[in-house]
Formats: structure tokens, C-alpha cells, sequence
């Protein structure tokens, strides 16, 4: 479980570094770069522990695949609360395709 939670931690912030600067267009693009790599910084500090621990349970490509997973929702949410864009049917479409990839990298076969 704690790798779960610090890899949400880790998304959120790597959300913000990404994605947050969309809302200030004003700003140079040179302070964006710095304050994005300042909030990713803080970042890579819960993602570099969450793989560290997790990997005691999990594959690597099992770690990836949680992080993806958690990194959309973590968008999702942002894109619909922050940047006030549209959850469009076709995306819920691509999440069940991901879903599903969840599905064949976690069965033990």
C-alpha cells in the first residue's frame, strides 16, 4: 500500500510539472521550465522510494503499469478540474483498453 500512495503523491506532482503551466501562458517559457523541474524535484522524491520499495512485491514492468494506471486518473481528474476540459466517451473507450492490458501483464500465466 505504500508504494500505491506514494506513487498517487508522485503523479500528482509530476501532473502539476507537466501540465499545471497550461494555465499561464503569459509566463516565459524559461520560468515555466525552471518552476516545472523545481516541482518535479519533489517528484522524483516519492517516485524513486515508491519503485524502491514496490519492487520488493512487483515487477518492474508491474511497478510501470500500477504508475501508468495512476497517472492517468491523476490527469483525468486534473484535465477535468484544473484545465476544465471534457472526459469524452473515447477516452473512457482507451482506459478499458488499458484496463484490460492491466488484466495480461498481472495474470499469472
Amino acid at each position: 500500500m505504500r508504494t500505491i500512495i506514494l506513487l498517487v503523491i508522485s503523479n500528482i506532482f509530476m501532473t502539476i510539472a507537466w501540465y499545471g503551466h497550461l494555465k499561464f501562458k503569459e509566463v516565459s517559457l524559461y520560468k515555466v521550465i525552471l518552476i516545472s523541474w523545481l516541482i518535479a524535484f519533489v517528484e522524483y522524491c516519492f517516485q524513486v522510494p515508491a519503485n524502491r520499495i514496490g519492487h520488493a512485491t512487483y515487477s518492474a514492468t508491474q511497478l510501470k503499469t500500477i504508475q501508468e494506471i495512476i497517472s492517468l486518473i491523476v490527469f483525468s481528474v486534473f484535465s477535468i478540474l484544473y484545465l476544465k476540459e471534457e472526459f469524452k466517451w473515447n477516452y473512457l473507450v482507451g482506459f478499458i483498453f488499458i484496463i484490460l492490458a492491466v488484466f495480461f501483464i498481472f495474470k499469472k500465466w
